[in-house]
């Protein structure tokens, strides 16, 4: 493993994802019992993507954790998926962890609503009754975090959460990872929690493998702190740190 620091961002790369996932999985779970230790209930936020698998199968192992005390979020949701397709986000993560641990409560996201200011008011509602503890998220290949693309992405953005449209990098991504045939069957909208909402939280875990990865691990690294790529914002963050494996970190060993 090869570590590296810059500004307050912690970088640690793996030379498999596997080590990668195992490491961000041990961490998230010493996170959990930490603050379990501290108060009486967790609130953490679940990022929803091939690039968590390894993550979430690790902590879901991790024993000593009382799930029963964890509130879960997921932080963000395509707009008009049916209920049931496999592409949503709280389907995800309910087939890879919500579905598995007894949490004290799971709140999803409502792609579906008639109303989404309405779903976005509701949601912001549970954000602010629950402040967010931990974060498990990944970056983007266009360095969004959430659905914070570069166009949308606003580091001192007023709302918790809102609805955005998706650029195409983001969309075609959808397709690489193979959770859609096509860029046309990716959703355009979507609701995603915002930069100041996951960043309010008082650890990041960030984990981010492939090589399909290594310019946005690359730019939020070394680039300019900017919305032009959302997750530099975590080198302002106290306590966040970024899991790679040797495709994503490539570029800086």
């Amino acid at each position: 493993m090869k570590s590296i620091t810059k500004d307050k961002l912690n970088i640690e790369i793996y030379d498999t994802r596997a080590e990668m996932g195992n490491a961000a999985g041990n961490r998230a779970a010493e996170l959990i019992k930490n603050a379990l230790n501290e108060k009486s209930e967790v609130n953490v936020i679940f990022a929803a993507a091939p690039s968590q698998n390894e993550t979430l199968a690790k902590l879901i192992s991790c024993e000593g954790i009382d799930w029963e005390r964890v509130n879960a979020f997921h932080m963000d949701e395509y707009i008009g998926l049916e209920k049931d397709a496999p592409q949503g986000f709280g389907n995800f993560l309910k087939d890879k962890i919500f579905g598995k641990l007894p949490f004290k409560s799971v709140n999803y996201i409502n792609g579906q609503a008639e109303d989404m200011q309405k779903e976005c008011e509701r949601y912001s509602a549970l954000l602010k009754k629950n402040p967010v503890d931990i974060v498990l998220l990944g970056i983007g290949e266009n360095g969004h975090i959430a659905f914070n693309d570069p166009h949308v992405a606003d580091f001192n953005d007023k709302a918790l959460v809102k609805a955005v449209k998706l650029d195409d990098v983001c969309r075609q991504q959808q397709v690489n990872d193979g959770c859609f045939s096509a860029i046309d069957k990716v959703p355009q909208f979507a609701l995603t929690l915002t930069i100041p909402t996951l960043v309010s939280a008082k650890h990041l875990v960030c984990t981010v493998p492939a090589a399909t990865k290594a310019w946005a691990v690359e730019r939020t690294v070394n680039g300019e702190i900017s919305e032009q790529c959302p997750a530099t914002i975590m080198r302002l963050h106290d306590d966040a740190t970024m899991y790679c494996d040797s495709d994503s970190g490539k570029d800086l060993l």
